[in-house]
This record gives structure tokens, sequence and C-alpha cells, in this order.
């Protein structure tokens, strides 16, 4: 059944409820508010009368045989009369020019007690009370036609706007159902309309972004592979080629022949190493050795590994701190391997006589309860175009364009340095422009156990 069908049906069985509930309740008021107006006041009249028929089943030892009617004094109103009816429902005596069904319907009804039991029940009718029944009986009749003609047309109404208002609410969801079915079928990437700003599309936005996120997950999945076999084909087909030329040459291998294959060997196990430790971090499953840690001499030692190279190509790597950071709990090995790649990409792209600045600096808690231990690795290379900002940390990406490349990397380096920064619970990221340089800024918890 359709959540539709379920929502008219639910709102459908209130109406009907509430009109039922609300006849009743007005039926009972009414007839209350009828009962009292409209009803003679005979309670003296019946008392007495019950009392001359009650004394006449005791005095006949407790049998209505031979009872009589009152002589004078009590049936002296127009039309008076009464019907006396034991318990059996059998009629004892009946006085008076009316029917028997009149008086049983439109009489006063009162028991008559005897010896502590009730003996027998009395129906009493004159003019005036048959007029007040009559009245009674035709008001109520009215009032109950009235309302449940008010109440079908009521609920007609209201399973009206019931039926429209389950439409209605529903019709986002049958706006979402063919999306969900086509993501059901592998297209990626659908959308659906946002065609409101409750509930409903708050749900359609959170679908939109599923759907393209699973698109961009797929994508980076495909591309993934791709760039996978691009980094194999190229040491392979070395390695293949240069076998084939040892064996054409039929000769003895001298060892320094062997030495362009053992670069591409250890090319090769190095981007297997790299996408083992990436595929590990992304799965949260890469062991982590965390103890008390202090940034700066971390960072300097950093700083002092690639000492040679910067003095090489005569870049001024400066190491900033006002003062002395707290120690943060992470592992320091993963860190390091952090700022090593971090620092290394600064040093490739960075111009001879260029700078790079290493700064660490403490900064108020961002969304979160405690504070944070700022990095800021910051060259005066060629800069990053704006473009390419939000690819660096993908894997396999590279921006010619923006960086000449010096060296073979892989594209998974700072991949696997966004992946060990949100391991430590902490984030990075990149600012950049065309010949401004760029700065990656890696921010990490304080304290965090």
């Amino acid at each position: 059944m359709s959540v539709r069908r379920k929502l008219f049906l639910a709102m459908a069985a209130c109406i009907l409820g509430m009109s039922l509930l609300f006849i009743f309740l007005t039926q009972t008021v009414v007839w209350g508010i009828i009962y009292a107006r409209l009803q003679p006041d005979r309670a003296e009249l019946l008392s007495r009368l019950s009392q001359h028929l009650a004394s006449q089943y005791e005095a006949n030892g407790e049998t209505w045989d031979n009872v009589r009617p009152p002589e004078s004094g009590l049936l002296d109103e127009p039309g008076a009369g009464f019907l006396l009816v034991s318990p059996k429902d059998e009629v004892i005596l009946a006085v008076g020019e009316a029917s028997e069904i009149a008086v049983r319907k439109l009489g006063i009804r009162k028991p008559v007690a005897a010896g502590g039991v009730t003996a027998a029940f009395l129906y009493y009718i004159d003019q005036e009370v048959e007029n007040s029944a009559v009245v009674r009986i035709g008001i109520s009749s009215a009032v109950t036609v009235l309302m449940i003609a008010g109440a079908v047309l009521f609920t007609l109404v209201a399973l009206g706007f019931a039926y429209w208002l389950s439409r209605k609410l529903t019709a986002p969801l049958r706006e979402l159902l063919p999306a969900i079915e086509k993501l059901g079928e592998g297209e990626y990437g659908v959308q659906s309309p946002v065609v409101s700003n409750d509930e409903y599309g708050t749900l359609a936005k959170a679908f939109n972004e599923m759907s393209a996120q699973m698109k961009r997950y797929e994508d980076a999945r495909r591309n993934l592979t791709a760039d996978v076999a691009h980094e194999l084909r190229t040491p392979l087909t070395i390695i293949r080629g240069k076998l084939e030329l040892l064996q054409q040459e039929g000769r003895a291998v001298e060892p320094e022949s062997l030495l362009p294959m053992q670069d591409e060997l250890i090319r090769l196990t190095r981007l297997v190493d790299d996408l083992q430790q990436l595929s590990l971090a992304e799965a949260r499953k890469l062991p982590l050795e965390r103890k008390p840690v202090n940034l700066t001499e971390l960072l300097q030692r950093v700083v002092e590994r690639f000492a040679p190279e910067a003095e090489q190509k005569r870049i001024a790597v400066d190491l900033l701190c006002k003062r002395e950071p707290p120690l943060i709990y992470a592992d320091p090995n993963r860190l390091a391997q952090v700022f090593l790649n971090l620092l290394g990409n600064a040093i490739r792209y960075t111009p001879e006589g260029g700078q790079i600045e290493v700064r660490i600096e403490e900064v108020p808690p961002l969304g979160g309860k405690t504070g944070m231990l700022e990095v800021t690795v910051k060259d005066s290379g060629p800069g990053i175009a704006p473009e390419h900002l939000p690819y660096l940390f993908d894997r396999f990406y590279r921006t010619d364009e923006a960086r000449a490349r010096a060296s073979g990397g892989m594209g998974l380096g700072l991949a696997i340095a966004k992946q060990l920064v949100l391991s430590h619970n902490g984030m990075i990221e990149a600012q950049s422009s065309p010949g401004q340089g760029t700065a990656m800024i890696v921010r990490l918890p304080l304290n965090h156990h």
C-alpha cells in the first residue's frame, strides 16, 4: 500500500471517528436540554399515585389482585391516565383513554417500590405530558437528521480535502521515487527536483548530494583503475623492452645494464606500497602509535632533512614559532611523513633563490571543544590555478600547467598526506593563486586521545 493511501485512510478514519463522536455528544447534550426544558413537573403527583398503588399492593398481601385506581384528586389533569406494568412487562392496570403504545412511548415512567423492592412500573400521561413528549421527540428527530446530514456533508468535504492533502504531501516523494529507482539501476549523479523548503526539500537535497557524491566516487574508482594501469604500463614497458633487447643481443648481461630495470622495479614497489598505505588510511585501518609529540622538534628535523636540497637551490627555509606550542597526542612517524611530503613539494616547485616559511601557531577551536595547532608550509613558487585546488588531494592528480614536474612523482603524496591528517582527526587544505605561491595548511587537535 502506498504512503499516500495510508495517509488518506488514516485521515479518513480520524474524520469518521470525530464525526461520530460529535454526533453522539451533540445528541446527548441536546436531548438533556430538551428533556429538562419540555418535561412537565409531575413529580409530586407521581409520588402520591405511586404510594397509593403501593399501599394497595401491601394491603393485598403483596399482590396486585383487585388493585383499583384512585377515585379522585390524582387524575384531575385533562386527558390524565396511567399504565401499571409488572416487572415482567405485563399490564396490571390501565386507566384513561390513551392507548397502551402512546402511554408507554409518551408517558412519564416511574418505578413503584413496595417492601424495599420494585413491585411494578408506572407510566403516567396527560394532555400536557403527551404534547411535551411529542415536541421533544420531534425536535430530537429533527436535530438527529440535521446532525447526520451535516456530518455526512462535513465528512465528504473533509475526505475530499484529505485526499487532496495526501496527494499534496506525498507529491515530493513521488518526484523523488524515479530518481531513487535510477540511482538503484546504477545511474549515479541523477538529481531530483527540490520543490519545497520543508523536510521533503531537505530530503531531496540530501539525496542529490548523496547521488553526486556516489558519482564522484564512481568516477574516482574508474580513474583510479585507469591511473594505476597507466602508472604500471610505463615501468613494465621499459622492463620488457630491456629484457627483449638483452635476449636479442645474445651475450652476457653486464651488471650496469640491469640498473634501469632495477630503477623501474623500485618505482613499481614504491607505487604498490603507496597504494596499500593509501587504501589502509582511507579505510581507517592504518595502525597509529600515538604518543606525546613536540611538533616544533619534529618540524625542525624535517627542515634539516631537506637542508642540502634547499642550499643547492639557494632556498631559504624558515621555521617560525612565536612561542613553544603544547604537545599533541599523535603518531610522530606518520606526521613526519606528512610534512616531508609538503616540504619536499615546496622545495621541488620553488625556483632558485626563493623562500619557504614553516609557521606553527595555536588557533582557537573550529567547531570543537579543543584548540588546534596550525602548521603552514608556504612557498614562493608559481602557485596553482583556482580550478585545480579542489582536486589537489585526489589520487594521481597532477597539475603540470601550474607546477612543472621536475621529478617523477606519482601523484599519491598529497592523497596519502590528507588521509594521515584525517586519521589524526585533523584537516588539511591548500591556498594558492598563480604567481603568489602556495600555502599548505595542516590543523591538528590538541590533547586528543
